[in-house]
């Protein structure tokens, strides 16, 4: 049950999380603001000659976009990270080949990952977008550490192959961000930047 001040809180202009990922569902709730989560159905494959900085903005965008086609009256949060090897975008492993060349790929490596966010408002007219950039080192990992993280977490469904809220940080030399919750998959201080633009009242 949502409590009644903070639905106030929200001047009664309804919130969606334009997501099906738990790890950003989970991220939005530490605003505490009454939010619904709608799927947004995006055609997630890269353009040709795309970067992952322009793929992780234009999907963000788009699934905002999509989302508040069907909630016009909604502020809706769409949001999208994109894992970016030496220019190369490294997306959601899937399975566990995929993942053991992904982290094969970004031992010893410098990994930026692009977390884009994006807040629409139909019914206003506001259409917001910004990115944290995260900058990660890997340690120079023997295959023997890729197997065992893999199978102790099974981060298959993240992009890069690694939870850094879980065992994923003792993959890590360093972590470089301005934004501590972006390379879980939401930037919240950008996103509660973005909702105040928007309207919404936070506090």
């Amino acid at each position: 049950m949502t409590p009644t001040s903070a639905a106030t809180r929200t001047n009664n202009r309804p919130v969606v999380l334009g997501s099906t990922s738990r790890y950003r569902r989970e991220l939005l709730e530490r605003l505490r603001i009454p939010f619904s989560v709608t799927a947004p159905d995006v055609d997630e494959t890269p353009q040709t000659g795309e970067t992952p900085r322009q793929l992780a903005l234009r999907l963000a965008l788009a699934k905002a976009q999509a989302v508040a086609a069907l909630h016009p009256q909604a502020v809706v949060i769409g949001s999208d990270q994109v894992a970016d090897l030496a220019g190369q975008p490294l997306g959601k492993p899937g399975e566990h080949t995929r993942a053991v060349q992904q982290l094969r790929q970004m031992r010893g490596q410098t990994v930026i990952f692009q977390t884009a966010l994006a807040v629409v408002c139909r019914a206003t007219g506001f259409e917001a977008v910004d990115l944290a950039e995260v900058r990660v080192v890997f340690r120079d990992l023997s295959d023997d550490e890729i197997e065992a993280y893999l199978q102790a977490e099974k981060p298959y469904d993240c992009a890069g192959s690694a939870k850094s809220e879980g065992l994923g940080i003792a993959l890590l030399e360093s972590i470089d961000n301005d934004d501590p919750t972006a390379l879980i998959g939401l930037p919240l201080i950008r996103t509660a930047r973005l909702l105040r633009q928007a309207g919404v009242k936070l506090l």
